[in-house]
């Protein structure tokens, strides 16, 4: 395993760097550009011109949810729940779609002013006026078991959601969510509800962008990958061995693998989400070719796993493991996990550039792209702060070539 010290992922990022609104135009931002050990800058919607004609996009196709739920007790105290993920049902569309109770994991703040019973708040729908409930079961890990229900089973809990939940802005983002951040925190493309933040490499793209794209000859796949609070976990220790890697869900459809098969050594992921189902996506395709009779109908990729497999086998074959397990099985998509934690010396096996946006220092994010272009992301990431780029989810963006 490589020995990683974060003090050496750090770096100063003055609170004014951190932008707290989206620029007015979506592709209007700036554009940081590394290739060939030299950096330049652009805007983004000029990005098609720095892509060649024959790669492949690959966009993750997740859309945010209203996650976080505001209640407040009899008492005058204020509690949050911020939902992370379903348990039961425990898929992303049966849960948000049902008409009955559903619990999932949850973050709870000022959790002490809430030690038993229920809570509620009114809402209105259709100029009519609702209750949701909310019941603590028990802990999940660092998280908690909530239940939710509410007084009409005419309404799915994703509208109920909808109705009374907020967009859940990242804790770095110093204000309330407004108006414009239910448009603007989410892709122009997001499709499959889930998420709990944005894959904010993808804000920057338009639809406009996206037919010039288009008409250029580059290629356009999608996956899902649900995102989850853990992103914003901080790494708390030095040794990037005793850090537990969040779990992260998605999806990914037979006609995205076989264009992945097809445009080998010229796929470009959009943000670091599409690094880590992509990467991931070849490690399991290992896994299955090692391990055939170990399909029980869902994947997994552990923290280290890719560190520890040390056969040589090729992405084709890789792929094509795949997709002939999905054959046999009748699968049209393949749905799996992964808790991978790219870091300095992994092994790059399905990308070959990256679109994404400024990380926060001593983060798994920052990891990910000091192993992609090594250790020159010191100088990338100088140069975008003496250049006065925006950082973080609403700021500017980057193509890294290696």
């Amino acid at each position: 395993m490589y020995k990683i010290n974060l003090n050496e992922y750090d770096y100063g990022l003055p609170d004014e760097r951190i932008a707290q609104h989206p620029e007015k135009e979506r592709d209007r931002s700036k554009l940081l550009l590394y290739a060939q050990n030299s950096i330049s800058t652009d805007i983004f919607k000029n990005i098609d011109k720095y892509i060649p004609s024959d790669s492949l996009l690959v966009f993750n196709n997740t859309r945010v949810i209203r996650a976080r739920l505001l209640f407040h007790k009899d008492s005058g105290a204020n509690i949050e729940i911020l939902c992370l993920e379903p348990l039961s049902p425990g898929e992303y569309e049966l849960s948000l779609g049902s008409k009955q109770p559903v619990e999932w994991k949850c973050i709870i703040g000022n959790l002490k002013r809430w030690k038993s019973g229920l809570i509620s708040q009114e809402f209105g729908f259709r100029n009519k006026k609702y209750i949701l409930f909310a019941e603590k079961i028990n802990l999940e890990g660092e998280a908690w078991r909530i239940r939710f229900w509410w007084n009409n089973q005419d309404m799915s809990f994703s509208e109920v959601i909808e109705a009374t939940g907020h967009i859940p802005l990242p804790p770095y983002i110093k204000r309330e969510d407004e108006e414009d951040d239910n448009i603007r925190y989410q892709t122009v493309y997001s499709l499959i509800r889930g998420s709990v933040a944005a894959p904010t490499a993808g804000l920057h793209f338009t639809p406009e962008l996206l037919d010039k794209i288009k008409r250029k000859g580059i290629g356009i796949a999608e996956l899902t990958l649900h995102i989850g609070a853990g992103t914003f976990k901080p790494v708390k220790t030095n040794d990037i061995k005793e850090h537990d890697m969040h779990t992260e869900h998605f999806i990914i459809e037979r006609k995205t693998i076989e264009s992945l098969l097809n445009y080998q050594q010229k796929i470009i992921p959009v943000g670091t989400t599409t690094v880590r189902s992509l990467e991931s996506l070849y490690w399991l395709g290992v896994k299955t070719l090692l391990y055939p009779s170990d399909f029980s109908g869902f994947l997994t990729l552990g923290q280290w796993e890719a560190y520890k497999i040390n056969e040589q086998i090729t992405v084709t074959e890789s792929l094509e493991a795949i997709l002939h397990l999905m054959l046999r099985e009748k699968l049209s998509f393949l749905c799996a996990s992964t808790k991978i934690m790219i870091i300095p010396g992994y092994d790059f096996k399905i990308i070959n550039g990256l679109i994404t946006n400024f990380h926060q220092p001593r983060s798994t994010l920052l990891l990910l792209i000091s192993a992609w272009v090594g250790n020159n992301w010191k100088r990338i990431y100088e140069f975008a702060l003496d250049n006065k780029f925006r950082f973080l989810s609403y700021g500017d963006s980057s193509l890294l070539f290696r």
